[in-house]
């Protein structure tokens, strides 16, 4: 098997174990319910943060004092 080959096998897998989980993950209701939790306080968490980290880095690029 070349290395072409294996790598698009290999995707093909992942991409269909990761429908397969999807599917269990949206026909589940509790689960469907987590994972919308986790994904709201994963976004509630990152956004901000990436945000401010955005806006420090701004600041200091324009040359301003505090």
């Amino acid at each position: 098997m070349t290395d072409t080959t294996a790598r698009t096998v290999s995707n093909v897998v992942l991409a269909s174990a990761g429908l397969a989980a999807a599917y269990v993950v949206f026909t589940t209701p509790p689960l469907r319910r987590l994972a919308l939790a986790a994904s709201e306080r994963w976004l509630g968490a990152s956004v901000p943060g990436y945000l401010l980290t955005q806006l420090r880095q701004a600041w200091a690029e324009s040359g301003q004092s505090r």
